[in-house]
């Protein structure tokens, strides 16, 4: 039983069983961000017959992140999504082997590390917008998931996928939405039924799998390219000598994969849609980015002098976060919020409700940069902005995909504005991560 004690927080009653399964179906966003301001902090619903806890007081989500972190796993629900694609990566798996995998991949991401990326960064951005011209309408959210998926084979892996990355992106985008769709259907057909979805995935984990295990083969090779951080993570030793075996560099490879790019390739497309929704914003980064580049490509000591930039992105992250929920279930008692709770009660804490919350941020739902100027983001509460999460478990890639935003919009912003089409819809999708449900169509303008 969830609730120890005799308090029990409030919520909705939703529909019998089922609660709120299907409105949150239609409308996760909407919901979520319903119900906290309608019932408090502590919000108590249904979905299918299983209570769960949505949070919303930066403390709150303290103690489940950081204070009190121990008591609690990631949720049944992100394994049961992510499981079959990662397996036991640092996204889900759990105690010792957790610490274990964390302490052999963390010299991988060291700054001074990382940072060596940012030449292939630019080189990659540079290649990407060479076919771009002035006038045409592209879909620039798959222009930027094809860039990051470029970037990260590159800097991740160390190799090229020579003409499969469109196969990549769209086997990675079928999967996500395979698996999160089965685990919101309240009926769910075994997945060794050959229905038509579950033969194309059963494809498309095959044709995954076997591109992962061939770059791994790749690096064990004498002349394989020693500089990236898959081959990092293989030649990483633990304190008793032992390395990742082979199926653990799978699901660490596969991890990096799909973080690698996706949340990045999101945050650079919602920056590109605020910046054309926002012209004195895009103004006042144009001419930063001129007194400080002058036309020639960003390098890492550049980005210092680039504090708008920084600003930009930081509001991005707080908008449209990429992880716009997190999930956590307890592995023992706990108490939150004058409330007591058993083992195995989920709590949920979303990004996407917290950073637009009015008592956290004046004017939430506005683009507004210049709110992480001046020092002015040391005063934003702890847990009340959280878009890589926070703890022992914050991503660990979050300097990698800061890095990459970053040079990329310096990179592009330089040369070309991006305008939405006037009848092109731009709603956000929360999939696993906050897509674009319609993609986003923008007319791309050279700039003199």
């Amino acid at each position: 039983m969830p609730i120890l004690g005799k308090r029990v927080p409030p919520g909705p009653k939703g529909l019998p069983f089922l609660g709120l399964a299907l409105a949150v179906r239609r409308d996760a966003l909407g919901v979520f961000t319903r119900i906290t301001r309608e019932y408090g902090d502590v919000v108590r619903f249904i979905v299918a017959g299983q209570e769960r806890f949505l949070l919303n007081a930066p403390d709150l989500i303290e103690q489940v992140l950081v204070v009190q972190q121990a008591k609690f796993h990631k949720s049944e629900l992100t394994r049961r999504i992510t499981g079959p694609m990662i397996g036991q990566g640092l996204l889900t798996s759990e105690g010792e082997l957790w610490r274990r995998q964390r302490r052999l991949a963390q010299p991988a991401f060291h700054r001074s590390r990382i940072n060596e990326y940012a030449a292939p960064m630019v080189e990659c951005a540079e290649q990407q917008i060479r076919s771009w011209h002035e006038g045409e309408v592209r879909d620039i959210a798959r222009e930027m998931m094809e860039l990051t998926l470029t970037i990260a084979v590159r800097t991740l892996f160390g190799t090229a996928l020579h003409g499969e990355a469109q196969h990549v992106g769209d086997a990675l985008e079928f999967l996500m939405r395979y698996q999160l769709w089965r685990q919101r259907s309240p009926v769910r057909l075994p997945e060794s039924w050959p229905t038509p979805k579950n033969r194309r995935a059963l494809r498309e984990f095959q044709f995954i799998d076997s591109l992962v295990y061939r770059i791994i083969e790749e690096k064990r090779t004498p002349d394989g390219e020693r500089g990236d951080l898959l081959s990092l993570l293989m030649a990483a030793m633990d304190d008793d000598g032992t390395q990742m075996t082979r199926q653990q560099l799978r699901d660490e490879t596969m991890t990096l994969f799909i973080a690698g790019h996706e949340t990045t390739a999101l945050v650079l497309g919602w920056t590109w849609y605020l910046l054309a929704t926002s012209p004195s914003a895009e103004t006042r980064l144009h001419e930063e980015l001129r007194d400080a580049l002058g036309g020639r490509p960003p390098e890492v000591a550049d980005l210092m002098k680039l504090p708008y930039l920084q600003a930009v992105l930081n509001e991005t992250l707080r908008l449209y976060p990429p992880a716009y929920i997190t999930a956590r279930t307890s592995i023992e008692p706990f108490a939150l919020g004058g409330y007591e709770f058993g083992s195995d009660t989920t709590v949920l804490m979303s990004q996407w409700v917290t950073q637009r919350d009015p008592r956290f941020f004046e004017a939430p739902d506005e683009f507004r940069p210049e709110r992480w100027l001046n020092g002015a983001a040391s005063k934003v509460s702890a847990g009340a902005y959280f878009p890589f999460g926070d703890g022992p478990r914050r991503c660990i890639g979050q300097g990698f995909a800061l890095l990459e935003a970053a040079l990329v919009v310096a990179t592009i912003a330089q040369r070309f504005q991006l305008r939405v089409v006037p009848s092109h819809p731009v709603e956000p999708e929360p999939l696993l991560t906050l897509r674009f449900k319609h993609g986003l169509r923008m007319t791309i303008h050279a700039r003199s």
